[in-house]
């Protein structure tokens, strides 16, 4: 998992790089040649565009930084944390579902994943299997029951990589 975000991380800044450095200085060219800049929209919509491909990479850096400092030895191998897979029951109408525990934005709904920083998220880390937890959504109050928890080390070792 931990490679997986680092590699989609790699990924991206490598075509913002491409986009900063090839895509948008030629477009800028392009509107300056055609004259008067200031009513010019393709100017100022490609500066607009560096900025925010400028800005975005920023935040890639930083993540990237924080994702170097994180130890894996650091995350409990006996309860929910950073990477956990959690199945847990919805005390309300006994459906089961199962959360990935994700860092920060980095989600994927198609695989489950949840931000830690998530009402639900915050609500599961750090809880044992058998537990239950209360969770405050803006859509009103859950309560899950924690059926399975597989840790990140579990994980790793399903893959036969412990270096996740």
């Amino acid at each position: 998992m931990l490679e997986d975000l680092k590699k989609k991380l790699n990924d991206e800044a490598e075509q913002l790089l491409h986009e900063l450095n090839v895509t948008l200085p030629a477009e800028i060219e392009k509107a300056v040649a055609q004259g008067d800049l200031r009513e010019n929209s393709e100017y100022s919509a490609a500066l607009d565009r560096q900025q925010f491909v400028q800005a975005r990479l920023g935040y890639i850096s930083r993540r990237m930084s924080e994702l170097s400092e994180l130890d894996l030895e650091t995350i409990p191998d006996d309860r929910v944390g950073f990477g956990s897979r959690v199945r847990v029951l919805d005390l309300s109408d006994e459906v089961e579902e199962v959360f990935t525990l994700a860092f920060g934005d980095f989600i994927d709904f198609e695989n489950s994943e949840i931000s830690m920083a998530s009402p639900i998220g915050k609500a599961l880390l750090g809880s044992f299997e058998g537990e239950e937890v209360s969770v405050t959504t803006p859509g009103g109050q859950l309560r899950y029951r924690i059926v399975e928890v597989t840790t990140i080390h579990e994980l790793a070792d399903e893959d036969g990589d412990s270096s996740d």
